[in-house]
Formats: structure tokens, C-alpha cells, sequence
């Protein structure tokens, strides 16, 4: 799935780059460790949207590559598997992901952060 040129999508998240040959460790990386399946959720959603607009700026310059394309799409796919799973149960992360046609439930707590 990923190239030894690029880390998955975790270690690309906790180190701020996808690129093996582009990362300069600047500090301490720091595991991140959620403290419930919600929490978890939220972290690989942000994992594979780190991922996702990282190989997006790697296509900017390189449109071409189709492993990268596909790459990117499969993590988009991932990514959005997990927002379903989140928003199935815990509710919608964006206005426009309201899961109810007759009942509005972007206002319902928890919010994400008030986990």
C-alpha cells in the first residue's frame, strides 16, 4: 500500500510529513493516545485528512503520479468511512452531514471537543 518513501498514515500525522526524505525532526514526536472510541475516531479522521492534504500538495507538483493518486484515494476512501462511523454515532461533524432529513441534529451535545 505505501511506497518506502512514505510513511502511514499515523506516522505521517504525528510527524507532520508523508515524505520519509522531506522529514526533519524539529522536536519530540508524541504519541497520540485517545481516551475513548470517539476520541479515536476524531484522531483518525484527522490522521487521514493530514494525509490526504499532504499528498494533495506532493500532486500539485506532480499530477502525474499515479500511485500517489491512487494512494490518495484510497485514504480519502478510509477517511470517509471513519466520518460515517463517527457521524452514525456520535452525530455530525459539519453542518452539511446532517444524518436526520426530519430532525435537526448539528446542535445536539457532545460536541467533538467536549469529549
Amino acid at each position: 500500500m505505501y511506497n518506502n518513501n512514505l510513511y502511514e498514515p499515523y506516522q505521517g500525522f504525528i510527524r507532520g510529513n508523508m515524505f520519509k526524505n522531506l522529514y526533519n525532526q524539529y522536536g519530540k514526536i508524541y504519541e497520540i493516545k485517545p481516551i475513548n472510541e470517539q476520541a479515536e475516531l476524531l484522531t483518525y479522521i484527522d490522521m487521514f485528512d493530514f494525509a490526504c492534504i499532504d499528498l494533495s500538495l506532493y500532486l500539485d507538483i506532480y499530477p502525474n503520479n499515479q500511485e500517489i493518486i491512487n494512494l490518495y484515494n484510497q485514504i480519502k476512501n478510509e477517511k470517509n468511512n471513519i466520518v460515517n462511523k463517527y457521524e452514525t454515532n456520535y452525530g455530525p461533524l459539519m453542518q452539511n452531514n446532517n444524518l436526520n432529513d426530519n430532525y435537526w441534529l448539528w446542535d445536539n451535545s457532545p460536541w467533538p471537543w467536549e469529549v
